[in-house]
């Protein structure tokens, strides 16, 4: 069974920097793109960040230049280092993944989720 653990929310004040983490667990897994997402009270889940398997990444506007997505494959790991940040970067932030286990096709995964509060 496949699981994305997160870890490294919490509560940073403004201009503060923060990393979150997901794992991936599970025997025999591949995992194609792997990403995080953030939901703000009452707003939709969005994209912030995205990242291939080899390596190519996306951003979407609001945090391009404060906010870094990188990928350790042989960990099954990706990471999101969170620099200048700003009250509205306040959200649940969701890791998803494709992943593949014992050679079936690829699915989408999402972790359970981690809280980030940026206020003074």
């Amino acid at each position: 069974q496949v699981q994305l653990v997160e870890s490294g929310g919490g509560l940073v004040q403004p201009g503060g920097s923060l990393r979150l983490s997901c794992a991936a667990s599970g025997s025999r897994v591949s995992i194609n793109g792997m990403g995080w997402y953030r939901q703000a009270p009452g707003k939709q889940r969005v994209l912030v960040a995205a990242i291939t398997s080899g390596g190519n990444t996306n951003y979407a506007d609001s945090v391009k230049g404060r906010f870094t997505i990188s990928r350790d494959n042989a960990k099954n790991t990706v990471y999101l280092q969170m620099n200048s940040l700003k009250p509205e970067d306040t959200a649940v932030y969701y890791c998803n993944a494709e992943i593949s286990q014992y050679g079936f096709g690829f699915r989408n995964h999402w972790g359970q989720g981690t809280q980030v509060t940026v206020s003074s």
